[in-house]
């Protein structure tokens, strides 16, 4: 039950977060997080699970009870995790309790209220990672999106009302598509095969082959293949993938930094879990026979991120535009099939959601300290803020897939899994044209550092900048050392999601 009692103590930390007054709320929140992050930590070192959630593999932690009966359908409270999931979950409370301790200094208002949205938040990303019934899992995946959307909203930037309604209406949308997709292979397309909404069960009544049938005038294969596309494309958006992305900029943009630590480091890699969970899983052969588009996505959405973040001058539209590219490179390594691409897109969902949380939250304190994020009104910033400065430049370098960080590892086993894929015709193409975006990448991260940290100092303010405080930097450096922890030993997760995906890739049980 130790699931249950760390959603449980979040959801309880939110309510009492909220109660208490705005002037010791951040305190309380960043003290309450504790709790999930020191059991998510205890469930890493006791794991024991093997093999595949979604292919009989040995959960976790496992809890299941029945819940109610929908239209014959048995509801359960359906919990566990396996080496997919779990690396999720320590990610999540993790950058819960550094996203609160950053909000800090930036939020000087309704402080009991952001707090306690931010732990109501982490509690439904804990659920939405090990809920493995569909109904449950749905719940958890919609209850998301209402703390991010008052987040935006409330604490944002002059545009926060515009912001908050682009991410909700896309993202609900985007939902809805899924929602009709998956519901319509289960109901319709299984019918009476299965009496449980169960995902391992309905993944292995999907795989066993033949248990579809007719539904609504579509034959077995075109079923299987309007759901695919209504749960892929929901997915794109939430990942997001171009051309579905054009809600993120301005999220991240008017977001406040917290938010948009947790928007890239956690929310994005829900798009990507549910896409290797319900699409790469229980659809393998459609995935296959797709392949060729969805590595072009996956290529396109490196290029064009990176060509667009090339062409930015707010430092934080940059890292959110370096995020679409990013996302691709795990599209590209999931559509793989290989045991080196599915395994690194996973480990780079973690990787990716530590360095993007380091570069939002070291954008977060430059903007602290000079009340600007344009790159052409500040100069030099590296002799007033030294230690600031030289954590965002190892993030960035962590962002261009330096060796001995933790974004080269997942990097390199994505381009060595796509380039070897046999599901992917001309996969060399693809991952040549991916790997060409670490080019652009570091043109632009390189561009940007050389124009704002370094030269003569400069910048039209009549306030002294200096050092960030040390409640600022503290996250930073933690982020910091957990991006060099991955990078030099991978394997504290890689083994683990390698047990787990080896079902998917023709290996293990």
């Amino acid at each position: 039950m130790i699931i249950e009692t760390l959603i449980g103590f979040a959801f309880v930390a939110a309510l009492v977060t909220f109660l208490v007054p705005d002037e010791v709320a951040g305190r309380v929140g960043a003290a309450l997080s504790l709790v999930p992050l020191v059991g998510t930590l205890w469930m890493w070192t006791q794991f024991d699970g093997s093999g595949n959630a979604l292919t009989g593999g040995e959960l976790a932690f496992e809890t299941t009870f029945d819940l109610l009966t929908l239209s014959g359908y048995q509801v359960q409270w359906f919990t566990g995790v396996d080496g997919i999931s779990l690396p999720l979950v320590v990610l999540t409370a993790f950058l819960t309790t550094l996203a609160i301790v950053s909000a800090w200094t930036p939020i000087d208002e309704r402080q009991s209220q952001f707090y306690g949205l931010m732990l109501f938040m982490e509690a439904n990303l804990l659920g939405m990672f090990t809920a493995l019934d569909f109904f449950v899992w749905f719940v958890f995946w919609e209850a998301t999106l209402l703390p991010m959307y008052f987040l935006i909203g409330v604490w944002g930037g002059p545009r926060r009302k515009y912001a908050a309604i682009k991410f909700f209406v896309y993202t609900n949308v985007a939902s809805l598509l899924m929602f009709v997709g998956f519901v319509a292979l289960a109901f319709g397309g299984l019918g009476d095969s299965i009496d449980t909404l169960a995902l391992p069960e309905v993944a292995m009544a999907l795989n066993a082959g033949g248990n579809v049938s007719s539904f609504m005038g579509l034959a077995p294969d075109g079923l299987k293949l309007v759901a695919f596309l209504a749960m892929f494309v929901g997915f794109a958006v939430k990942v997001p993938v171009a051309p579905l992305h054009t809600w993120l900029p301005d999220a991240h943009v008017e977001a406040p930094t917290p938010a948009s630590v947790m928007l890239a480091g956690v929310l994005l890699k829900m798009g990507t879990y549910a896409m290797l969970r319900f699409n790469f899983t229980m659809l393998p052969d459609i995935a296959s026979q797709l392949a060729i588009p969805i590595a072009a996505l996956g290529a396109f959405s490196v290029i064009y991120g990176a060509v667009l973040a090339l062409a930015q001058e707010d430092l934080k539209r940059i890292v959110a535009y370096s995020s679409v590219s990013s996302m691709g490179y795990v599209l590209l390594g999931l559509i793989a099939f290989t045991e080196f691409g599915v395994a690194g897109a996973t480990f780079q969902m973690i990787a990716h959601g530590l360095i993007s949380g380091l570069m939002f939250m070291a954008v977060g304190v430059i903007y602290n300290t000079t009340h600007t994020r344009m790159v052409g009104d500040m100069s030099g910033l590296a002799d007033r803020m030294p230690v600031t400065v030289g954590i965002f430049i190892a993030g960035a370098f962590g962002y261009m897939g330096l060796p001995l960080m933790a974004g080269f590892a997942g990097e390199f086993y994505i381009f060595v899994g796509s380039f070897h894929s046999t599901v992917i015709p001309s996969a060399p193409l693809f991952t040549a044209a991916a790997m060409f975006g670490i080019v652009i990448v570091a043109g632009y991260l390189l561009l940007a550092m050389q124009r704002t940290l370094f030269g003569p100092f400069s910048l039209d303010a009549d306030y002294e900048v200096g050092p960030a405080p040390f409640h600022d930097v503290a996250p930073l450096a933690v982020l910091l050392l957990a991006v060099i922890a991955l990078g030099v030993a991978p394997e504290l997760f890689l083994d683990m999601i390698k047990n787990a995906i080896a079902p998917l890739v023709g290996g293990g049980a």
